[in-house]
């Protein structure tokens, strides 16, 4: 094992929000670290540019895949690639600069207290949370929160990637058993997850995207609300 803590970030065309994430992380983050960026073949040079930070930050590693396979089947493949290494917790955030790291000490604080196996932020508990956002975003995350929370019946702010895992008491296999690759693998796993681990949330604010556009495409929210109504049907 080179460190207990690994911090993974998929990254997808994300070439100007790399190395303002990471003076980030090294400012906030103390605790000795390695960083997980996983490409999912990004076209605008985001792959060049983790290589250049590679040469100024000890401890990042790169792991390419050949295409666009989901951000689901990022994390998936980035916490295996965790778990193998015996990595004590596992911090999953986005690039784009909505995830601050400056709550990743207190993900760890809560973990170390070992009550918990997994923290996760809450974008509902504070009202002005999400004032950065376009008020389209704003009434589709809540949409899509209160959809999930009615029909699979569970509170947490599911759909959210920024997330902390204790490692050596989370088998890798229960985060598997969410067989979706994109969107929904977060509020899924959240569900699977939430029914035999400890979860723990914090509320937290989430400015607007740094640079560059989302990912999150029309056939996208499609997808997800088919693939949620197929949950609910078959719980």
């Amino acid at each position: 094992m080179q460190n207990k803590l690994l911090i993974i970030v998929p990254v997808l065309n994300e070439v100007n929000n790399i190395e303002p994430l990471l003076k980030r992380i090294f400012r906030y983050v103390n605790k000795n670290k390695d960083i997980l960026f996983i490409n999912d073949n990004s076209t605008d040079g985001t792959h060049q540019k983790i290589i250049e930070e590679k040469k100024r930050y000890k401890r990042i590693f790169l792991l390419n895949r050949i295409k666009k396979s989901g951000i689901g089947s990022a994390h998936k493949d980035a916490l295996k690639w965790g778990f193998k290494r015996k990595y004590k917790y596992i911090i999953t955030m986005d690039c784009d600069g909505t995830h601050d790291p400056k709550y990743i000490n207190k993900f760890l604080n809560l973990l170390k207290q070992n009550k918990y196996q997994i923290i996760s932020t809450n974008r509902f508990i504070n009202t002005n949370s999400l004032d950065d956002w376009s008020l389209w975003r704003k009434k589709l995350t809540t949409l899509r929160h209160n959809l999930i929370k009615f029909l699979l019946n569970i509170d947490y702010d599911s759909s959210g990637a920024f997330r902390a895992y204790n490692v050596k008491m989370i088998e890798l296999k229960d985060i598997y058993l969410a067989k979706n690759d994109s969107y929904s693998f977060f509020w899924e796993s959240m569900y699977i997850l939430s029914k035999k681990y400890k979860i723990k949330e914090i509320p937290i604010t989430l400015p607007g995207r740094l640079s560059g556009s989302s990912k999150m495409r029309i056939t996208d929210i499609f997808l997800a609300l088919f693939y949620l109504t197929k949950i609910f049907l078959t719980k």
